[in-house]
């Protein structure tokens, strides 16, 4: 790789706390980055401080209006709207800095890909993809992934895939590039008919001009690593290939994982690890190896998102973590200080395999059902043949 991976972090982005015992709780955050320091994975790298974006940044995708709504609901006495206030997105004190410190910190590493001094960035603070224009959703206050597309896009980026692995559907940044042929957004996510947000079925193609960039594989739950890893390689390669984005950007939620209280796909840390690396080498083969990786949804505070972000740290970095490493003491003490009855993994894996069996055609499989849905509804507008394995 020519350029240094950027990694954006500050611990004031722990601010972006929705309180109580809601599940977006920041202790993820904190945790995954004091397990990636303990196993080495940060040595001799700097950590990008950003600041928060301005607000003619934030009103790139949002309106006025609701930024001043969320500037202004932890002083409102009454009904503020817009999503706010909710149990979901509850009120909380600095709600619009601390936001805008996420969009920042995600805008910085944008700079970084389009300026050239690095190749790679993330920010696992990123990822709020549910955010609309004019209103928050599913945790979500401003839309960090859509705003750091959109500037990417005016500041010599032609053409920008979004590939977004949470285990809800990509529904704000889907919205926010409806219309736009020069953002391709593909989701992999629980069959909509059985999670929220409900959206995101596979004939949600694109607006009129952008038939086709809107991309949609609505999974079964209880899908396995295998088959989906095996419906990734069916239909996220091609789409790449056929489209030629200069930069992808990926949502990196792991509530995919068996253990997410808030889900029902079956995916281990094995299998995100997988996603991880399959991510990089598809940078690597189709965007000149420009990647800007965001984190997201992953409600499995402990045992999960430390050890799944660690890996995409690492894989970001190019310090791929074996999965036998053992958990460091150091970070197991910390852990046990805050939650004393918690059952710890032991190493950086889950033991499962990663391999998967590629889709070969037809419908051999239960997850084929779902490959071929989105490749009927896909492919043939991007000059692809949906029956044929080697699209």
């Amino acid at each position: 790789m020519g350029s240094s991976a950027a990694v954006v972090w500050d611990p004031a982005m722990l601010a972006y706390d929705l309180g109580g015992d809601h599940p977006f709780n920041p202790i993820r955050l904190e945790l995954t980055m004091r397990l990636a320091t303990a196993l080495g994975v940060l040595d001799g790298v700097e950590q990008l401080k950003p600041e928060p974006a301005a607000e003619a940044e934030i009103e790139r995708i949002h309106d006025v209006g609701y930024v001043t709504a969320v500037r202004e609901a932890p002083m409102a006495s009454w009904d503020v709207g817009h999503g706010l206030g909710t149990a979901d997105n509850p009120v909380f004190a600095r709600m619009h800095e601390a936001s805008s410190l996420v969009v920042g910190a995600s805008l910085l590493a944008a700079e970084r890909i389009a300026s050239g001094a690095a190749t790679r960035a993330i920010n696992i603070a990123g990822g709020l993809h549910h955010a609309m224009r004019d209103h928050a959703a599913g945790f979500c206050v401003y839309n960090d992934c859509a705003v750091a597309i959109s500037w990417l896009l005016d500041h010599g980026v032609e053409r920008v895939a979004y590939v977004d692995v949470d285990v809800h559907h990509g529904d704000g940044v889907q919205a926010a590039f409806y219309d736009d042929p020069r953002v391709l957004t593909i989701s992999l996510h629980q069959n909509p008919m059985t999670l929220w947000p409900g959206t995101g079925s596979p004939m949600e193609l694109g607006g009129r001009d952008a038939q086709g960039t809107a991309v949609n594989l609505a999974l079964p739950p209880l899908t396995r690593d295998a088959a989906w890893l095996r419906a990734f390689h069916a239909v996220v390669p091609s789409l790449l290939g056929a489209f030629r984005p200069d930069v992808l950007v990926t949502q990196c939620g792991v509530d995919t994982h068996t253990e997410d209280p808030l889900a029902e796909l079956s995916l281990s840390v094995d299998g995100h690890r997988a996603t991880y690396q399959a991510l990089r080498a598809l940078a690597e083969e189709h965007a000149g190896g420009r990647w800007l990786a965001l984190g997201g949804g992953g409600y499995q505070l402990l045992r999960v998102v430390p050890r799944s972000w660690t890996h995409l740290l690492a894989t970001v970095l190019d310090r791929d973590v074996a999965p036998e490493t053992a958990l460091p003491a150091e970070w197991t003490s910390t852990v046990r200080e805050l939650a004393p009855n918690a059952r710890l993994p032991l190493s950086m894996s889950d033991g499962e395999p990663a391999g998967f069996e590629p889709w070969g055609g037809g419908r051999a499989e239960p997850v084929d059902n779902a490959i071929m849905d989105t490749r009927n509804a896909v492919f043939p507008l991007h000059g692809l043949d949906p029956e044929d394995p080697r699209d």
